[in-house]
């Protein structure tokens, strides 16, 4: 029987409730949405064969729910789940599971992550089977607690995704939805945040698509990996960094070009500068002649128009009072 979504978000928010008081709002994600991912993979992957993710042996969630009551339970989370997915899928966890200053001392520690565990346990919250009529509910569910913990912390939203109505939009503008693409057909998001824009372009599409990113904050672009996965993605190439100063995707010292690309910058990013070197015109020069641009909404465009410059197309939010 399918996962009902308001019984899933329930769940999830009950999470939240377990890490209040403890840390700020903005960062229940780095613990919620791991154990998400964890609960997630290890329903739908765990003794797979050609698993699009390695599940190594005592990194599924049932060796966490095995972990609960232990005296030392964050530092078992941390050595011997969250360190063998990362190494075994080259991915990014910020959450620390062994943090007493977030998570508290001794017992508190103990009894915290054993209720957050037990909330997963919930028989209800079987993914192995959560994908009905098209619909994905884990999806789904994840960008909805990313809404909340945005609107909670008091930061802009915007700095995990970008609006689910906002994507569609910027999807139909590309033409993808029209396009005969292939799964050679690349795109391309560098601002990416955790992935959301790149996800519903790669569902706009007719087929299959190639999908890479960037992200500089590092928690941010380890959400985006782990939202690859969640949407079946699993191979989309997601690098940290900073875009402008250190673009990860290129072709020998050139930025490399995509067919698509999109994006939704931080444009009110004051220390968009920091690190990009004077005489770089990798990231912001659009015709090669080593123009620089003082304004950070023009590099970050003139950087869009770059990457697709092998006639692709491209995208970007741009706020209204730069137009």
């Amino acid at each position: 029987m399918a996962i009902k979504k308001s019984e899933l978000y329930s769940s999830l928010w009950a999470s939240c409730d377990e890490l209040r008081g403890g840390m700020d709002a903005s960062q229940y994600k780095d613990y919620v949405l791991v154990l998400l991912f964890i609960k997630y993979i290890s329903d739908k992957f765990a003794g797979q064969a050609f698993a699009p993710i390695q599940i190594p042996a005592g990194a599924r969630f049932s060796d966490m729910v095995a972990m609960k009551g232990k005296t030392d339970i964050g530092d078992r989370i941390n050595k011997h789940v969250l360190r063998p997915l990362e190494e075994a899928n080259k991915i990014r966890f910020k959450a620390d599971f062994n943090d007493a200053a977030l998570l508290g001392q001794g017992k508190e520690m103990v009894e915290k992550l054993g209720n957050l565990i037990a909330i997963f346990e919930n028989p209800a919250l079987d993914f192995s089977k959560n994908r009905a009529d098209g619909d994905d509910i884990l999806g789904d569910a994840y960008e909805y607690l990313m809404r909340h913990f945005a609107t909670e912390s008091g930061k802009s939203k915007g700095q995990f995704y970008t609006p689910a109505e906002v994507s569609r939009i910027m999807a139909r503008v590309i033409g993808i939805h029209e396009a005969k693409t292939t799964p050679n057909t690349t795109v391309y998001d560098p601002t990416c945040g955790s992935g959301s824009l790149l996800l519903k372009v790669a569902d706009a599409a007719r087929t299959a698509v190639t999908l890479y990113g960037q992200e500089k904050d590092e928690a941010t672009s380890g959400l985006a990996q782990m939202n690859m996965v969640l949407h079946n993605n699993p191979s989309a190439l997601i690098s940290q960094g900073n875009t402008l100063a250190d673009p990860k995707h290129l072709d020998g010292d050139a930025l490399k070009t995509f067919d698509y690309v999109v994006a939704n910058p931080p444009f009110s990013d004051k220390r968009w500068s920091t690190g990009l070197k004077v005489d770089d015109d990798r990231p912001c020069d659009a015709g090669g002649n080593g123009r620089q641009h003082r304004k950070r909404q023009a590099v970050h465009l003139q950087q869009l128009h770059r990457a697709a410059e092998r006639c692709g197309s491209r995208s970007g939010e741009v706020p209204d009072r730069d137009l």
